[in-house]
């Protein structure tokens, strides 16, 4: 490990917000709560964006390559500058995903139309979050590449309604969560190894390679908690975009219920859970493990992981090649009872 780098800003948060808000089931939200916020967008940028972030990912390598400050609105500014076919591919594209794909995508742009052929490249080559991309998401994405100058023009346009419609505001709430956060790290990273200060800031997620990394860049969010978001930006290095909200905060302003406390007793609730919880606790196990073990289809064993994750009930290790191993984090347990108490005893 030759060095250790912090990124901060909220541009990450603006762009992680956005991701959350269209996959609310993913991020343990109320949907309700996430479509009021979207609302307040009008109807063609709504829309705009719900077809965008059907597959859309998260632009944090670019992010984390602009100068200083890496706030929402100096980002906004320079993506608007951006030529329409780097800023389309830039903010919704993943940095590694195939040259085929770029190349295809370009070509469907170029034409304004696509072919069977494409289509079905596309469809069987481009993921999302290591997924292939459903029927519908995949037309969205057609939709938008074969109309590549509207698309990059209004996705500059939506973005900068989105920051003054809800961003702006929530950017002030959460922005002294989010310096609290790097000087909390940054303490830590003074008295731990890195591989142990990963696994706290990740809330339960140890990368095998982070010792081997030459450099680390880790980079504080509100609304990525409890999930990480982990990139190679470059050959030899790793960014890591850890959450940082506290246990006792929701996403949703004013929110009574602590999130962690919804999402654990949910969890909690279902007998597959709890039963995964009890094979986790004897011994890690990889999904396929598990599916064997339950008698359960992979895709079922790893929606019930992901509640899991969600309510910081699991840990993660992964290893170089990227296999998962799952193992309880039963020290969550008690956070839980005594955040049961503490709302409990509180007085309306």
């Amino acid at each position: 490990m030759n060095t250790l780098r912090w990124n901060s800003g909220t541009a990450y948060d603006f762009f992680i917000s956005l991701l959350a808000l269209h996959h609310a089931a993913d991020f343990g939200l109320r949907p309700n709560w996430t479509a009021g916020v979207r609302q307040r967008l009008s109807v063609p940028q709504r829309e705009f964006l719900e077809r965008v972030y059907s597959f859309a990912s998260v632009p944090l390598d670019w992010i984390s390559s602009q100068p200083e400050p890496k706030d929402a609105l100096p980002v906004l500014r320079r993506a608007a500058e951006l030529a329409p076919a780097d800023r389309l591919q830039i903010l919704t594209l993943p940095l590694d995903m195939p040259l085929e794909v770029h190349e295809t995508l370009a070509h469907i742009a170029e034409r304004g139309s696509v072919t069977a052929e494409e289509k079905e490249f596309l469809g069987r080559t481009f993921t999302r979050r290591n997924k292939v991309l459903k029927a519908a998401e995949l037309d969205n994405l057609l939709k938008v590449w074969m109309n590549l100058d509207k698309s990059s023009e209004q996705i500059s346009t939506t973005l900068q309604e989105y920051y003054g419609a809800f961003f702006a505001d929530e950017e002030t709430r959460i922005r002294p969560v989010l310096q609290a956060g790097l000087e909390h790290a940054r303490e830590l990273a003074g008295r731990v190894t890195l591989s142990a200060l990963v696994e706290e800031l990740s809330r339960g997620v140890h990368f095998e390679d982070v010792e081997s990394a030459k450099e680390l860049i880790l980079i504080p969010s509100y609304w990525s908690t409890p999930f990480v978001f982990q990139t190679n930006p470059a050959e030899g290095s790793m960014q890591i975009v850890f959450g940082c909200r506290p246990d006792v905060q929701s996403i949703a302003p004013g929110a009574e219920t602590p999130d962690l406390l919804i999402n654990a007793l949910k969890s909690l609730a279902d007998p597959t859970r709890l039963r995964i919880l009890r094979y986790l606790t004897g011994q890690p196990l990889t999904p396929t493990e598990l599916s064997r073990l339950l008698r359960l289809r992979p895709p079922t064993v790893l929606h019930h992981l992901q509640a899991l994750r969600l309510a910081e009930l699991v840990a993660i290790r992964v290893s170089e090649n990227g296999e998962k191993r799952y193992a309880a984090r039963t020290e969550t347990l008690k956070v839980i009872f005594a955040s049961v108490k503490d709302f409990l005893k509180k007085q309306d």
